[in-house]
C-alpha cells in the first residue's frame, strides 16, 4: 500500500506538470502563429522580419514545453508500472530523460558560481558513478561544458586525451563515449546535461538540446519547477559542510579542504558523500 500511496503522488504531481507544460505549448503556439500571421500582413520588411524573429522565439519555447510534456508523461508511463510491482525501487525521472536522448545513461549536474557541483541527478548507477569522478578529479564533460558553454562531444581515445584522470578512470567503468551540453537561461549557467554511450552513436544534436532546455526552463528554474527531480537529486551539502570542519581543523582553506576530501574518496575507491558523512561522524580526521 505505501508503495501504491507514493506512486499515487508522485504521479498525480506529474500529470499537473505535463498539463501545465501542454498548455504553454499551446499558448506559445497561439502567439507565434499571431506574429507569423502578423509578419504575413507587413507592409515592410523590417515589420516582416521582427515579426518573424518573434514567432520563432514563441516557436522555440512552445517546443521546450513539449519536450517537458513528453518527459513528464513517460515518468506517469514509470510509475504505473511501479504502482503494481511490490518491492521494485521507485523509477527515475531521469531514466526518461536518457531514453529522450537516445542512451541509458544521463546526469545532470548543477553548480555554483565556483563551478563545483552543487548536486546531481542520474538515471543510473554508471552515470552516477561517472557524474561522481567528475567531482572527485575536477575534469570531465559536464565541467567543460559549463565553464565553456558549449556542447562537449567525445569518443574513449579523445576522452583519455582530454581528460587525463577522467578519461581513464571513465573507460574502466566501460564507458565509450560522452556528451554534455550546458544548462542554460538568459545567459547563466545552473549546470549540465551529460549522457553516455549514446545507444545510436552521437546523440542527436537538435533532441539533446531540446531536453536540456526543457529540463532548464521546466524542471530546474521554471515556476513548476523540482531542482529535486521528483527526490532523485544528490545535493553535496553534507560533503561542504565537512569541507569546512576540515578547514577549522587543519586551519586551511575550504577549497584545499574540499580537494582533501575529495582525493581521500577517490583514492579509497568510495563516494565524497561517505568521507564526509566519516567526517561529520568523528569516525574521520584529517593531519
Amino acid at each position: 500500500m505505501a508503495t501504491e500511496g507514493a506512486a499515487s503522488d508522485l504521479t498525480a504531481s506529474a500529470q499537473r506538470k505535463a498539463a501545465l507544460a501542454r498548455a504553454r505549448f499551446e499558448d506559445e503556439t497561439d502567439r507565434a502563429e499571431r506574429h507569423e500571421f502578423l509578419a504575413e500582413e507587413a507592409r515592410t520588411q523590417s515589420l516582416k522580419d521582427m515579426h518573424m524573429r518573434i514567432a520563432g522565439i514563441h516557436r522555440s519555447t512552445a517546443s521546450c514545453h513539449l519536450t517537458a510534456a513528453h518527459l513528464q508523461d513517460d515518468y506517469v508511463a514509470r510509475l504505473a508500472g511501479w504502482s503494481v510491482r511490490r518491492d521494485a525501487p521507485k523509477p527515475l525521472f531521469m531514466a526518461g530523460v536518457a531514453e529522450a536522448c537516445g542512451t541509458e545513461s544521463a546526469a545532470v549536474t548543477l553548480i555554483g558560481a565556483s563551478l563545483d557541483q552543487l548536486a546531481m541527478a542520474a538515471s543510473d548507477e554508471p552515470a552516477r558513478a561517472a557524474q561522481e569522478l567528475e567531482f572527485l578529479l575536477g575534469e570531465g564533460p559536464a565541467r567543460d561544458a559549463t565553464s565553456e558553454l558549449r556542447p562537449v562531444l567525445a569518443d574513449s581515445a579523445a576522452m583519455l586525451d582530454r581528460w587525463p584522470g577522467y578519461g581513464p578512470a571513465a573507460a574502466e567503468l566501460g564507458i565509450k563515449a560522452v556528451a554534455a551540453v550546458p544548462l542554460s537561461l538568459s545567459g547563466t549557467c545552473v549546470g549540465a546535461l551529460a549522457v553516455f554511450d549514446p545507444i545510436q552513436g552521437v546523440t542527436n544534436a537538435d533532441t539533446f538540446g531540446e531536453v536540456a532546455e526543457a529540463l532548464t526552463r521546466s524542471m530546474i528554474l521554471g515556476p513548476d519547477g523540482d531542482p529535486e527531480l521528483y527526490g532523485a537529486t544528490d545535493m553535496r551539502a553534507e560533503v561542504h559542510q565537512a569541507a569546512g570542519m576540515v578547514s577549522v581543523h587543519l586551519k586551511c582553506s575550504v577549497a584545499d579542504a574540499l580537494q582533501l576530501i575529495k582525493a581521500h574518496a577517490f583514492a579509497e575507491g568510495v563516494s565524497a558523500h561517505s568521507v564526509a558523512e566519516r567526517v561529520l561522524g568523528g569516525e574521520l580526521r584529517f593531519g
